[in-house]
């Protein structure tokens, strides 16, 4: 199973997301923000190598944390010689080594941020409340349609006391996870590890295992 991770703003966590949605799905995460790369980085050849022709994707899979990654380089000169059209037949590749693979995708409506969509088998759209962020996700949400993305849940990142679930559900057209803000996640991030390892009883972590449920069953919407 291929699962796209996706948001039209950038800044909504959708790295975060993507990041514990592999930890519980016991998935490989593929960086692939060609960009901007925000997963953990590693030494080794990267995303960048792969897309390249310099490196295998397999071989440039880290098993060495919490959760497997195949990272994405951080240089501008890496951006620049990797083909993003490489994309699915390197992530098509780690699915079939490594069973489940989740995808982080760029932000925003560029040509590589489809490309992750036109090879998932399922999408997760992550968006804050705010406003402009529930617009960018409205288009994310049209171009995963027109990609035959099935989009099996949203994630309403940061999400306050009182979430607009059903607003959100019935603008996006699937369920709503909510995902509160959260001293826990950011203790996560900075230590680079999975909510699992570093707060496996948080709320906030629940609330990632119930979108892998969801995930897992495959109700695309």
């Amino acid at each position: 199973m291929i699962v796209a991770v996706t948001g039209g703003k950038g800044g909504v966590g959708k790295s975060t997301v993507a990041y514990n949605l592999a930890a519980e799905l016991d998935a490989v995460a593929v960086d692939a923000d060609l960009a901007m790369a925000d997963l953990p980085e590693s030494s080794g050849p990267d995303l960048h190598d792969v897309l390249a022709g310099r490196a295998d994707p397999i071989e440039a899979v880290r098993e060495d944390g919490p959760v497997a990654v195949l990272p994405c380089g951080r240089s501008l000169s890496g951006a620049r010689a990797a083909d993003p059209a490489r994309l699915a037949d390197a992530v098509a590749r780690v699915e079939r080594a490594y069973g489940t693979v989740v995808v982080d995708s760029p932000a925003g409506m560029r040509a590589d941020a489809g490309l992750p969509l036109y090879v998932a088998d399922a999408c997760v759209l992550v968006t804050t409340p705010d406003r402009a962020a529930l617009a960018d996700a409205v288009r994310i949400r049209a171009l995963a349609r027109r990609l035959d993305a099935g989009l099996a849940r949203v994630v309403l990142n940061r999400a306050g006391a009182d979430p607009p679930r059903e607003t959100v559900a019935d603008r996006l057209g699937a369920p709503v996870v909510a995902v509160p803000d959260s001293d826990a996640v950011a203790s996560a991030q900075a230590a680079g590890r999975p909510l699992a390892v570093t707060a496996p009883s948080s709320r906030v972590r629940d609330r990632f295992e119930k979108l892998a449920a969801a995930v897992q069953s495959a109700n695309s919407w």
